[in-house]
């Protein structure tokens, strides 16, 4: 008889993460939901990762691990894991952060309330170097909504307003659908992915705190380096996220009203992007002046 419990798997992407992923690993083996499959792929790791990683392996058969003789980038690294992964539902992990034990359960019990969904996200606790960070509470519906285009505009308002509010690349997926939408190695690519969850089908929330994890703030010149992007693409972020955004409506299953309505709300953004870079930038030349 086969089991009537989905297999869930949680895939973590690792370099040089030393001792700390035991007690990622620690988190994800605790939740109570019984069928849980552990991927971790190692990014050619040079320090004790490799050990540690199969030493935790060894101690539990949910563990799979994979280590790349060669690094093959963060990006590739991070897909990687969901290609190796069988379960029905997918969630990525940080090496530095950490579930609830209920989160997986809570999860489902959104996805069983309606099989549309393709995301369930929740709320998400945040520290820093500096410790806590206030958490934003997200708790809004049109995400649910079977209007693609109308979670499309909702995503590029969220992503202007606070990275607190909703992390969809941290939530629970459903692994075949997610696991074909492509991606390109590029800054801001978080956000280009999220808009096209957004147009995949609808999301679940659950607004309670069921996930944590570590957020630090870097230039964009630094987040370059470590995609292995050329850094002048660091001057034009913007421009490139929204011209791949736009690529990707063009292929959408969109009609012509919606695709007229989602090109609009990219222009919009980019607008008021370019508009807050530029505040920032007039502040900034003011700041030098002044220090003379």
């Amino acid at each position: 008889m086969p089991n009537a419990e989905p297999l869930v798997s949680i895939g973590l992407p690792v370099r040089n993460a030393g001792t700390r992923v035991a007690a990622v690993v620690r988190s994800v083996l605790a939740q109570d939901h019984e069928r849980i499959e552990l991927v971790i792929s190692d990014n050619a790791s040079t320090d004790e990762t490799s050990e540690v990683c199969r030493d935790l392996a060894r101690s539990d058969r949910r563990i799979v691990y994979h280590r790349h003789p060669e690094n093959i980038g963060l990006l590739n690294n991070f897909t990687h894991t969901i290609a190796l992964a069988r379960g029905e539902f997918f969630r990525w992990i940080g090496d530095d952060d950490r579930l609830e034990p209920a989160f997986v359960t809570q999860c489902l019990g959104e996805f069983a309330a309606d099989p549309r969904r393709i995301l369930v996200t929740t709320q998400v606790a945040y520290t820093g170097p500096q410790g806590v960070i206030q958490s934003a509470s997200y708790d809004g519906t049109v995400l649910a909504s079977g209007e693609p285009v109308d979670r499309f505009v909702e995503m590029l308002r969220l992503l202007n307003e606070s990275y607190l509010l909703i992390d969809p690349l941290y939530g629970l997926l459903r692994r075949e659908p997610v696991a074909a939408i492509p991606r390109r190695n590029m800054l801001r690519e978080d956000e280009v992915f999220a808009t096209k969850l957004a147009l995949a089908g609808p999301w679940g929330h659950v607004p309670r705190v069921l996930a944590h994890r570590y957020w630090k703030h870097e230039r964009i010149s630094t987040v370059a380096r470590r995609l292995g992007v050329p850094a002048w693409r660091s001057h034009l972020a913007t421009t490139l996220q929204c011209r791949e955004i736009l690529s990707w409506l063009r292929t959408a299953e969109l009609g012509a009203e919606q695709r007229r309505r989602a090109r609009a709300a990219v222009y919009q953004m980019y607008l008021r992007r370019q508009r807050r870079t530029i505040a920032h930038r007039s502040r900034k030349f003011f700041r030098v002046l002044a220090g003379r």
